[in-house]
């Protein structure tokens, strides 16, 4: 089984709005205070645009 390494997004908010990332192969993405809700994974590709796109706003 592969371990996952999972750190607090630097885009997260102070407010306690967190979620987690781990990046790999896949990037994987999931809401810290529901963990066991799973994860959304994205391509390196999906990943930059969707990071492009929340730095446009």
């Amino acid at each position: 089984m592969n371990e996952r390494t999972w750190h607090t997004s630097s885009y997260s908010g102070a407010q306690g709005d967190c979620v987690e990332v781990s990046e790999g192969l896949i990037i994987a993405v999931r809401d810290t205070r529901n963990r066991e809700l799973g994860h959304l994974g994205f391509t390196a590709s999906e990943w930059t645009a969707l990071l492009g796109a929340l730095d446009s706003k």
